[in-house]
């Protein structure tokens, strides 16, 4: 005789269901459980099989505060016989302390899906998604390949409030190891920048990178290379004019030292920020450094380089496109690749030492540092000044640019001459 009684109460006081057979204790085994037939099949303290046309289900009935209840323990093979007895029995437990196992369960089921939405990378993704209209592009690509490359494979899957000092002290390591001090330190501010974010939104509490001042190797800072020298000067810009390479990286050569932009502002240039009638290039507030629109007075020599260059690449979106995709600016590694092919290696001239070139070569001609600092477009600390600036430099820092040109000429057209420096060029009052 076999049958199911209700009402059945074991010694700890959960009640439920009970499998009754004539001949035996009503305990499954495994052989049973493979040849289950649909319906359930109890085991003992509420557990039972329930089996289905779509699986086989692990259930258990209890009573918590007088009234039944059911808890879903796992789906078989996956959970095994033993594995959900001891669920089972786990479950118990917290009923004997008058906790509910069912109301446990969907705590711990909100409590991970909040850790799931907390994670480094879900934290990093919101900050970065905040953070992308007042950073420049290529500030912005910069930011989300260090997290992306350098950080997100070792924590980006961990809760950020569970993140401690000595395992953000391992990611960075990693990079230090390679001899890449600064990046490693840049790597710190930024995840700093990430987990301050989490902390004014509520999900972390702590931002580990503070205690870690002093672990990491200091960084060596050095100026960048540039060269300065009127005759060294010339010899750069004749082996410019000589540059066997194609047309697009000769092009954005010849046109850093006459604009000395930043290396990124350069490559991101886009034909539609040029008016070369009016010889002038706007500059985006999105691509500068310090997000102010930046004007950049054209002399004539670079309206040259510009209109040579217009019929190959003047379809498309980039005035220096990529060599593989036209959709995409060129690397940021082309000029100074360029400048190590024609013999000037990284200890003697950069791309981004063109700014450096222009800044010393026209402080020593003369020319106002005020008017020089715009033209750098370096940050004005105090804002009346900096509106000052901007509205009455236009004029001179135009002057300063043709000048400046006429300058770079007349080095590159003079062979082992010296040209002087005029300390005073026309119109710089």
């Amino acid at each position: 005789m076999r049958g199911y009684v209700r009402g059945y109460k074991d010694p700890v006081g959960v009640s439920g269901w009970k499998f009754v057979m004539a001949s035996d204790t009503g305990k499954l085994t495994v052989l049973a459980i493979k040849a289950a037939k649909p319906g359930k099949h109890f085991d003992g303290g509420g557990l039972y099989l329930h089996v289905q046309k779509g699986g086989r289900y692990w259930r258990m009935k209890y009573r918590h505060s007088g009234k039944e209840k059911l808890l879903a323990l796992g789906v078989y093979p996956e959970v095994s016989l033993s594995e959900a007895r001891q669920r089972r029995d786990a479950a118990r437990a917290l009923l004997r302390d008058g906790d509910d196992p069912g109301a446990m369960k969907r705590v711990r089921k909100v409590a991970d899906k909040v850790a799931a939405s907390n994670t480094f990378d879900a934290i990093a993704a919101e900050w970065l998604k905040r953070q992308k209209p007042r950073m420049a592009e290529a500030t912005f690509a910069k930011a989300k390949w260090t997290l992306d490359d350098l950080v997100s494979p070792w924590i980006g899957n961990r809760p950020i409030a569970e993140i401690d000092a000595p395992e953000m002290l391992r990611v960075l390591r990693r990079i230090e190891e390679r001899g890449a001090h600064e990046t490693a330190h840049r790597t710190k501010q930024r995840c700093s920048q990430i987990f301050r974010y989490a902390i004014s939104t509520g999900r972390a509490k702590h931002d580990p990178t503070g205690d870690l001042r002093g672990a990491l190797a200091p960084v060596v800072t050095k100026s960048r290379a540039a060269i300065t020298d009127p005759q060294a000067v010339g010899e750069l810009l004749r082996a410019i004019d000589g540059y066997g390479g194609g047309l697009v990286a000769r092009s954005a050569l010849k046109l850093a030292p006459l604009v000395f932009v930043r290396p990124g502002e350069l490559r991101h240039a886009e034909w539609d920020e040029f008016d070369l009638d009016s010889a002038m290039w706007r500059i985006p507030a999105g691509k500068m450094k310090m997000r102010e629109e930046h004007i950049v007075p054209l002399p004539s020599q670079a309206i040259a380089v510009l209109r040579e260059l217009h019929p190959l690449t003047g379809r498309s979106r980039y005035v220096f496109p990529g060599e593989r995709n036209a959709s995409r600016p060129m690397s940021e590694n082309t000029v100074n690749a360029a400048l190590r092919r024609m013999g000037f290696d990284k200890n003697t001239m950069t791309g981004h030492g063109f700014r450096a070139m222009a800044s010393t070569c026209l402080n020593e001609m003369g020319w106002k540092p005020d008017v020089i600092e715009r033209q750098l477009a370096h940050a004005e600390r105090n804002k009346v000044r900096a509106a000052y600036n901007r509205a009455q430099y236009l004029d001179e820092r135009k002057k300063m640019m043709q000048t400046w040109a006429n300058y770079l000429d007349s080095l590159r057209d003079s062979v082992n001459k010296v040209v002087p420096m005029r300390k005073k060029a026309q119109g710089n009052g």
